[in-house]
């Protein structure tokens, strides 16, 4: 592998081109997952697959077999360092407003960056009313995201967490959010997107041994939990010290918990 950490996208496992990438730039319908790649290993991979097959059945009703996604994926990593980002978005070649072809296949676009951590925190998030469209698939389109991120930062926050119309935390902004009541980690049960770190540590968390919940969550119920964190694939565990107006506790065995789950899990190779 080399080591230049510049950004490089390839559609279909060949170098993408500017009439490749051009009409991406105005298109909305497409889905995506995104890793972080350490050592050439990904953990996950299984989660990840999963994800673009189930994304692609939802929007397009087909998914490109898991085998020549392998392959493309290696063709990008294989030019970049053995630490980056790599983001996979899978997108019809018709583009968006048609109908697609009864053989259209999806093409997938591989982009591969700098590797990312994550802030250290603890966080600050702002809780707005909010529900994504089609929460169980990691599409793109969502600028509500970004705007209730910038919004929060305004009213002097660090991001923004959401609650759906009957008040039930779900999710935050590109975070999955997680909870410690004392004696288990708890998971809020209202429709969001499932994180692969999420799945990741929740299996490890599993085979530890360690007692989870799923159970719907407000801010009303916040002053009685132990601790929150959030998880993307940047980090298995962020602390969160403010959910609106709710103070929460620092947890430091709660965020080893989750990192110890997380690192528990093998990397793939791709």
């Amino acid at each position: 592998m080399t080591t230049t950490h510049a950004m490089s996208a390839r559609r279909n496992g060949r170098q993408a081109t500017a009439a490749d990438l051009t009409p991406l730039a105005f298109s909305g319908y497409a889905h995506f997952t995104a890793m972080q790649v350490r050592d050439g290993r990904v953990r996950g991979l299984d989660l990840h697959l999963e994800r673009l097959r189930y994304g692609s059945a939802e929007l397009f009703g087909r998914a490109l077999p898991d085998d020549r996604v392998r392959l493309w994926l290696r063709a990008a990593l294989d030019e970049a360092p053995a630490d980056c980002s790599l983001t996979a978005t899978v997108y019809p070649t018709s583009g968006e407003f048609t109908a697609a072809a009864a053989d259209e296949e999806p093409a997938l676009l591989v982009r591969t960056a700098p590797p990312v951590s994550g802030p250290p925190g603890p966080l600050a998030l702002a809780v707005v009313e909010h529900e994504r469209f089609l929460p169980s698939v990691k599409h793109v389109g969502e600028p509500a995201k970004t705007y209730f991120l910038r919004q929060a930062v305004v009213r002097g926050y660090d991001d923004a967490a959401f609650a759906d119309r009957r008040g039930r935390l779900s999710e935050a902004s590109i975070w999955n959010l997680a909870f410690w009541d004392g004696s288990a980690v708890v998971w809020p049960a209202a429709g969001m997107l499932g994180g692969v770190t999420m799945g990741v540590v929740r299996r490890q968390l599993d085979r530890l041994g360690v007692a989870q919940r799923l159970r719907e969550i407000r801010t009303a119920d916040l002053p009685g939990l132990g601790g929150a964190a959030v998880m993307n694939s940047w980090t298995p565990g962020i602390p969160v010290r403010r959910l609106g107006t709710a103070t929460l506790p620092d947890a430091p065995d709660f965020l080893r918990l989750l990192h110890r789950a997380y690192e528990a899990e093998t990397p793939a190779e791709v």
